[in-house]
């Protein structure tokens, strides 16, 4: 699975491949066809109203992207909700749960107070957003209709995030926040598998608002004029700042301690060489990095393979990412041996005017509502 997965990023990437690339490329290309019949046909019942929408009596802002993962959708659900939650709304953020082992359709992963639930029951991201946020509940389900029911009945909130929720469409939202790749915002410009993408890039006529993600960092940036069509989104521009490093018994040391200092990293995320160049910029020396899949789930043999390979490399540390460390809890032993990088979104100087945009957007619903 994991050679496969790196095939595949060589694909979406368009990095120059092997002998047998050309004929996994035509096969992944003959699969995007029928796909994106399918996602175009949705697309079509929902804008026609022959599928229908729910809607809650509360504002509903979602965030998602047009490509699978790498866009920084965990940190943006940490930081909006914290943004609502200082401008005197009672947020409750709803995530689909992507990984989890829990079979009803309703999970408390926390109350706003208290963590009720551990990885293999909420999966890793909802699980980072509830330690990320104090005072915010976050429930997950595949249903989001029947969790933002839940989140209203029980913990009285009045505006729901929807965690990477742009393609649910079933679930009516007052504010539709897409965050693409400043430099790569469609991939290779391919529907899934041939390429990242899960829907075209017209789909972006939907977004209200667009933040484009890490644009300093990756230079010229594509325009997206474009895909907007007839309904122009406003835009954006945010990016994903190292935050400091957690340590395995909670505390945490600054982003300085990684200065020189000789480490081998790892990561199960949708874009690992994304972390290992954050790592060299803030001038690590990487001699050894591992990389596999987004979400994986990690066995005895990894944490081996991962320690024997840290070894060789005569590496003084080892690093990985905080989604990971989730993934890690049932090996507080390893777990106690790593350093974790957190990540957070900063948007000056969109800040304030995203705030207020967004804002205003959520009161003018709310008043079309009355």
């Amino acid at each position: 699975m994991a050679v496969f997965h790196k095939v595949l990023q060589s694909i979406w990437s368009e990095t120059p491949g092997g002998g047998c690339r050309n004929s996994l490329t035509a096969l992944l290309s003959a699969l995007s066809f029928p796909y994106g019949s399918a996602v175009r046909l949705r697309n079509r019942l929902y804008d026609t109203g022959l599928l229908p929408q729910h809607r809650l009596p509360c504002r509903v802002v979602s965030i998602g992207n047009v490509t699978v993962g790498g866009t920084g959708k965990t940190p943006f659900a940490v930081f909006l909700a914290g943004v609502l939650k200082k401008n005197g709304f009672r947020p409750c953020v709803l995530s689909r749960g992507y990984g989890s082992a829990k079979t009803t359709p309703v999970g408390i992963v926390s109350d706003g107070e208290r963590i009720g639930a551990r990885y293999p029951e909420a999966g890793d991201e909802p699980l980072l957003i509830a330690r990320s946020l104090s005072g915010i509940p976050v429930i997950t389900g595949a249903d989001r209709v029947r969790t933002g029911r839940e989140a209203l009945n029980r913990f009285g909130a009045d505006v729901l995030v929807l965690d990477d929720a742009f393609q649910h469409r079933r679930l009516h939202r007052d504010a539709d926040v897409v965050l693409v790749d400043a430099a790569r915002p469609f991939g290779n410009g391919f529907l899934l598998p041939r390429g990242p993408l899960r829907e075209p890039a017209g789909a972006l006529q939907r977004a209200d608002m667009i933040v484009r993600i890490d644009p300093a960092e990756q230079g010229a940036s594509t325009d997206l004029t474009a895909a907007f069509g007839n309904r122009p989104a406003e835009v954006f521009s945010g990016s994903r700042e190292p935050k400091d490093l957690r340590c395995g018994d909670g505390s945490s040391v600054s982003l300085e301690w990684l200065r020189e200092k000789n480490i081998a990293a790892f990561a199960g995320i949708a874009r690992p060489d994304g972390f290992r160049g954050t790592l060299e910029r803030l001038q690590a020396r990487v001699t050894r990095f591992l990389a596999f899949p987004d979400h994986h789930p990690y066995r005895d043999g990894d944490i081996a393979r991962i320690r024997k390979e840290a070894a060789e490399a005569g590496a003084e540390a080892i690093v990985t990412t905080e989604k990971d460390g989730v993934r890690l809890e049932s090996f507080p032993g390893f777990l106690s041996e790593l350093k974790q990088l957190r990540i957070e979104i900063a948007m000056s100087p969109s800040e304030g005017p995203f705030v207020e945009a967004l804002l205003a957007r959520l009161h003018r619903e709310a008043h079309d509502r009355k």
